[in-house]
């Protein structure tokens, strides 16, 4: 996985840094993950990696399915990876772009579990908690875990907030093992 991110981070960089300077970080998202999806489907990998097809074939592909989807710039940047054999790097280049357009935007997004369903008060009072813990906008997406059995499980990038009853059940299980 680290060697298809080392791969894909120059593409996602300069695909980011085109998109800022075009004031376009949404547009290219969107062409982005189109592109991502485009390229994880099961009849375009086979086409991807097959090796009797050129590369100039597999971008024309590409094209085809997504052609409404795309702007030049965008058809230039899948003609740019088909020619350096590149194609399948497309979800990884999707999750750098998005990486760099919240480090911009100073947005996180956030990942709340709950045992019960919150309300939209409980939600933007946490939104506004987290927003000054953490500096940054965040969005919130939410989903229930009865197993949780009651406090949240909180995940925003590498920040995991444990303060589940369930959590606290496992750490007291944990000091018991001796």
């Amino acid at each position: 996985m680290s060697e298809l991110t080392t791969l894909a981070r120059p593409y996602a960089k300069a695909a980011f840094e085109f998109a800022l300077e075009q004031k376009n970080l949404s547009g290219w998202s969107d062409m982005l993950a189109f592109l991502s999806v485009v390229s994880k489907d099961q009849a375009m990998l086979k086409l991807l990696d097959s090796p009797s097809i050129t590369r100039e074939k597999t971008a024309e592909a590409v094209l085809l399915v997504a052609k409404e989807k795309l702007n030049d710039h965008g058809s230039n940047f899948v003609r740019q990876l088909a020619s350096n054999g590149r194609l399948e790097l497309l979800p990884e280049i999707l999750a750098l772009y998005e990486t760099n357009k919240a480090e911009y935007e100073k947005t996180v997004d956030v990942d709340l579990t709950s045992a019960i369903a919150l309300t939209e008060q409980q939600l933007s009072q946490f939104g506004e908690r987290l927003e000054n813990q953490l500096g940054r906008k965040v969005n919130i997406k939410c989903q229930t875990d009865p197993s949780v059995m009651g406090g949240l499980i909180i995940r925003a990038g590498d920040l995991v907030i444990d303060a589940s009853i369930r959590g606290k059940l496992d750490d007291l299980a944990d000091s018991l093992q001796v």
